[in-house]
């Protein structure tokens, strides 16, 4: 089968092969015709090393397809089942998922550092566990969460990991209060789908803050009130707050020099959300005046901070209903042998989601 690999870390381009094959298929598993997929600038940060996964492995995590033959003992799909791929499985058991914070569960990291494809050159990884830049891909059953029919390959893959991230990160962690006052630093398709968030909980002012002219053109048509490049954003807090700073600001770029611009944008008492991914040498730096001065929360959002299979579930209420747009954050399509070109797409901004249809 099809699928595109990254031999070494650091390398910024995927070679797509014909002879890979999925593997550990058995009790406990499943088999899933990935149907479409999208890009997440996750697997970006993967790719660089800036987020830990062995190599070569196959990128990609937000994923839908259709479940082609199910291992002994699973119970909660069958073949034939349209299936969204869920990258970070509650396993139910766990101190985690036993206190209701199942997005906290390590059941589906430890799955990722378990080879889940193979070639005649050797053993390949799947990122996060999975893997979804190939035509097949073997994972726990958990991992394999039904949708319903009428919910298109394409609009699943994104609720599989941007959508849910984002609009959980203002549902969920943030708890957006009507009326108030929001800054959003990084407007892909996470920051979009917080602005959404946002926009639902009756935020007053939402301003988007991206360096890419085209995403925040994009931000205003998703519910923001005004965007502003990162250089204006001074400005937008003393137009909005009078200087006070905003109630809510989320971090959705992964950066330790955002992250302190999203706090120094945070009124005092306020909320920053930090949404992005980034890697474990960036240090934010705070100093324990301000800490205990300023009673900003500091809320970090994993997965959009809440049960994964619930929030599934509520995105798919919302965007039925017409309350968030999902169709609108593709902007752009792409066959898998043409995966360059999406990666090309992320790094130069021109795209909130890339899906790439295999």
């Amino acid at each position: 089968m099809r699928a595109a690999v990254l031999h070494e870390i650091g390398q910024d381009k995927l070679e797509v092969f014909d002879d890979v094959e999925a593997t550990g298929f058995g009790p406990g598993r499943v088999r899933i015709r990935v149907r479409a997929t999208g890009l997440c600038h996750s697997d970006l940060s993967a790719m660089a090393g800036v987020l830990p996964q062995p190599a070569p492995f196959i990128p990609g995590h937000e994923g839908a397809g259709e479940i082609m033959e199910v291992g002994e003992g699973v119970t909660n799909v069958k073949a034939g089942d349209r299936v969204v791929v869920c990258w970070l499985p509650a396993c139910g058991a766990c101190p985690a998922c036993k206190r209701g914070q199942t997005e906290l569960c390590l059941a589906g990291f430890m799955n990722a550092g378990t080879p889940n494809f193979k070639r005649p050159g050797g053993d390949v990884f799947g990122f996060a566990g999975t893997g979804t830049f190939t035509e097949e891909v073997v994972v726990d059953a958990g991992c394999a969460v039904p949708i319903p029919d009428d919910v298109p390959f394409d609009i699943a893959a994104l609720i599989g990991c941007g959508v849910t991230t984002g609009l959980g990160a203002a549902l969920n962690t943030a708890d957006v209060e009507a009326g108030s006052s929001v800054a959003v630093i990084g407007c892909g398709g996470v920051g979009v789908s917080a602005i959404q968030g946002a926009r639902l909980r009756g935020a007053a002012e939402i301003v988007a803050v991206d360096p890419v002219l085209s995403r925040r053109e994009a931000a205003l048509r998703f519910g923001a009130t005004r965007a502003v490049s990162p250089d204006e954003l001074p400005d937008a807090k003393q137009s909005v707050t009078a200087g006070e700073g905003f109630d809510y600001v989320f971090e959705v770029v992964g950066r330790s020099a955002t992250a302190r611009t999203a706090y120094e944008n945070t009124r005092r008492g306020g909320t920053l959300v930090v949404v992005g991914a980034g890697a474990m040498d960036d240090f934010l730096q705070l100093n324990m005046f301000e800490l205990f001065f300023d009673e900003k929360r500091i809320l970090p959002s994993m997965y959009g901070g809440g049960d994964v299979l619930r929030s599934y579930e509520r995105t798919i209420a919302l965007w039925r209903a017409g309350r968030i747009d999902l169709e609108g954050l593709i902007t752009h399509r792409v066959p898998l042998g043409d995966i360059n070109e999406a990666l090309d797409q992320m790094r130069t901004g021109v795209s909130l989601r890339t899906c790439i249809e295999i």
